[in-house]
């Protein structure tokens, strides 16, 4: 059975990535819909070697839309997003508005994909935050060996973290610096060339920013609400790929052997965890690429049963593009095609 599907935020960083995925993953689709801003209605983006017209949100109908891939800002989806779903469409929606809403389920597939059960109660499915759907995917097998209790991770997000205008500054800004032009910063709120910025997303009253506390949180909600997470998340001068640094704790004994082989056997994970020289996987080297990159797996000695690794992942890939479609192939399997 093919469906009828409305890429929203079609002509944004995500939205170009989910085109792409579509076709690459050959999504049963009947119909596509580029969907955006008034802004880009009337231009065209790729797909499938030939061209989508980009359609106006406003005036969007989406009656008789199955799907809708949704990555146009939270604001936005807090508009939209309700309004497709009314209309009898399914949405999966990338930004962070609805991923705490306790009706909404939110989804990785290879960690929590029976959660998708809830999805009727108001046809949105949230896309959790890329770093922690790169977290969980590593950290579900490990938590199935031996329970975690709690995680401290340090993040290093690219610079697409921030969209299409996150790359463009860092991209600016390096040209300015070799030219001896002056700095412009407009998305990042430090230089973000040639330095990292400790800073992603409003501070909260703690002291901890938006970044973190939702690390925390969706952790909870896709894994196991008696984990703890204690993040620090970090802005580095790379285009597209973010790295973690991951250290967690168990409930139980954890031997390195065992986590690498937990990993290895788990869906999505690409195992790379070699002592020698380029023996592990940069963001560089997973751009482009759908797994969840392990690598650097020790033993931590300064706590009982601690453990720390090295994580790396294409953030428009599997922290928003690839998650979102994979969400899509589940319901399309499991659940729309018994609607229908």
């Amino acid at each position: 059975m093919s469906h009828t599907i409305a890429v929203v935020g079609a002509t944004g960083a995500v939205g170009k990535e989910i085109l792409e995925v579509l076709e690459q993953r050959e999504f049963p689709i009947k119909e596509i819909h580029a969907v955006a801003s008034s802004r880009s209605a009337g231009t065209a983006v790729p797909f499938a070697g030939d061209e989508v017209t980009v359609e106006d949100l406003d005036k969007f109908d989406f009656t008789g839309i199955d799907l809708a891939l949704f990555s146009p800002g939270a604001g936005v989806s807090k508009i939209h997003a309700p309004r497709a779903a009314s209309a009898g469409c399914v949405v999966i929606d990338n930004t962070s508005h609805f991923r705490m809403d306790e009706d909404v389920p939110l989804v990785v597939p290879e960690v929590n994909p029976q959660a998708l059960a809830g999805y009727t109660a108001r046809n949105i499915i949230a896309n959790p935050n890329c770093s922690t759907i790169e977290m969980v995917v590593a950290l579900k097998p490990l938590h199935d060996l031996a329970r975690i209790r709690r995680v401290s991770v340090a993040t290093y997000q690219a610079a697409g973290g921030a969209g299409q205008a996150g790359m463009d500054e860092l991209f600016e800004q390096t040209r300015a610096v070799f030219a001896n032009e002056p700095i412009v910063k407009t998305k990042f709120t430090k230089q973000i060339a040639f330095n990292v910025i400790p800073h992603i997303d409003a501070f909260l009253d703690d002291g901890a920013t938006k970044e973190e506390w939702k690390m925390a949180v969706e952790t909870k909600k896709i894994l196991d609400p008696a984990i703890d997470v204690f993040a620090t998340c970090v802005r580095v001068p790379v285009f597209i790929g973010h790295g973690l640094a991951v250290h967690a704790e168990f409930e139980e004994p954890i031997d390195e052997a065992a986590a690498r082989e937990a990993l290895r056997a788990a869906p999505g994970i690409s195992v790379v965890d070699h002592r020698a020289d380029e023996g592990y996987v940069t963001p560089l080297e997973c751009a482009g690429d759908d797994p969840v990159f392990v690598s650097r797996i020790r033993k931590d000695p300064t706590i009982e049963n601690g453990l720390g690794f090295w994580v790396a992942a294409d953030n428009l890939r599997k922290g928003a593009a690839l998650n979102a479609v994979q969400i899509a192939e589940v319901l399309v399997e499991s659940y729309l095609q018994k609607a229908a």
